[in-house]
């Protein structure tokens, strides 16, 4: 446990991690409601529409557990819009989330989100203390002006970390991600686990338990259970976290992958997934019917806009023995994501695995706009 949360400690360049919670959309609402005790008299989350639906619905599900509203920012050319970002903020913005990279896969400008987040937070509590007197905190003290901002958090890809800069250092003040992708299996959902890094100043409001490293009477190193502040089997009734032991095991997996891959091994992984991302979504966005949906950078995952029906397009594809990528739409329920196609890479997609993709896609769309072409002119003959 003290060598996983170090890994991630590194990751993210942030002073604390736990070990661990359950997957990826649950360490979001967990650090939505670290920012609930944090500062009680808070009252929205702002989120980016980039965040994954299932991370979106996940949390909000939580925040009405917990008495928060949740405040949906929209994107602008791919990424979270900056000036409706900092609109959405103010003085009773407890939490302010978005994706790095977000579920369209394009890279945010996590520095100027988490900067935006704070400054606006700033204004509008100094103006809410020079309009109607000091802000104040659950226990009825002053609130000062500089205490004011929002609880910034990104959900981030740890795979990326190696060639994106740190959350830790772009002015998050929690990073959370699904670990999966850190040497653990599919198996069909699961079982995964999520990890969860903050500053110290959080550390005492964090899920889970932190293991920590200490000398034993003979002066020999040990690690003990140093901190689980918010477990059952330690708060009982008062509780508000349950986080199974049975977790670590996949933490273990991924602490075992990130010591393979080693500091240079990430990085050049990321080096990779950019390169054949880049190909590919060059080579597909060539293809008659199919654009990007944005111009934004990406680096493992990249959106793209079909004109013809994304689920007919994909069952023609999985005739070939091809998946092609995900349904957004059928994700989202977003109307706006009608048309769209998730692809995502992984080091195991060679050159060759992609030029089979851009064929079959290729393929695939010519024959759903000839089906469609097939019944329109049907239909207008039986109207004649």
């Amino acid at each position: 446990m003290f060598e996983y949360q170090t890994a991630i400690c590194e990751l993210t360049t942030l002073d604390v991690a736990n070990a661990s919670v359950y997957e990826g959309p649950s360490a979001v609402a967990a650090a939505a409601y670290l920012a609930k005790l944090h500062d009680p008299e808070k009252r929205t989350i702002v989120v980016s529409a980039g965040i994954h639906p299932h991370t979106l619905a996940t949390l909000r599900t939580h925040a009405h557990g917990f008495g928060m509203e949740v405040v949906e920012v929209p994107l602008r050319d791919g990424i979270t819009d900056a000036q409706a970002w900092a609109r959405a903020i103010d003085a009773h913005t407890g939490a302010a989330i978005f994706a790095q990279p977000n579920f369209y896969g394009a890279v945010e400008d996590a520095r100027a989100l988490s900067k935006a987040a704070k400054a606006a937070a700033g204004e509008r509590a100094h103006a809410s203390e020079n309009g109607r007197g000091a802000l104040t905190r659950a226990d009825g003290g002053a609130q000062p002006v500089a205490d004011g901002a929002p609880v910034v958090i990104a959900q981030v890809d740890p795979i990326t970390l190696g060639i994106l800069a740190p959350p830790g250092d772009c002015g998050v003040d929690v990073a959370v991600g699904e670990g999966q992708s850190l040497g653990n299996r599919l198996d069909f959902g699961g079982p995964s686990f999520g990890f969860f890094a903050a500053r110290e100043a959080f550390l005492r409001r964090m899920p889970g338990r932190i293991a920590g490293e200490t000398q034993d009477v003979d002066g020999r190193r040990g690690f003990v259970l140093a901190l689980q502040t918010r477990e059952q089997h330690i708060r009982r009734e008062k509780a508000t976290s349950n986080i199974c032991t049975s977790q670590a095991l996949n933490a273990l997996a991924g602490v075992v992958y990130l010591t393979w891959l080693g500091k240079r091994g990430i990085v050049e992984l990321g080096e990779l997934l950019l390169a054949r991302t880049h190909y590919a979504r060059e080579t597909l966005a060539a293809i008659d019917g199919v654009e990007k949906l944005h111009e934004q950078p990406v680096v493992r995952e990249f959106a793209l806009r079909l004109d013809e029906d994304v689920s007919v397009v994909r069952g023609l594809c999985a005739e070939r023995g091809v998946n092609p990528g995900v349904d957004v739409h059928a994700l989202s329920g977003r109307e706006e994501d009608r048309g769209v196609l998730l692809v995502a890479l992984t080091e195991r997609r060679s050159r060759a695995d992609i030029d089979r993709l851009a064929e079959t896609l290729a393929a695939a769309v010519r024959s759903a706009a000839d089906r469609r072409s097939a019944s329109s002119s049907a239909s207008e003959a039986v109207g004649v």
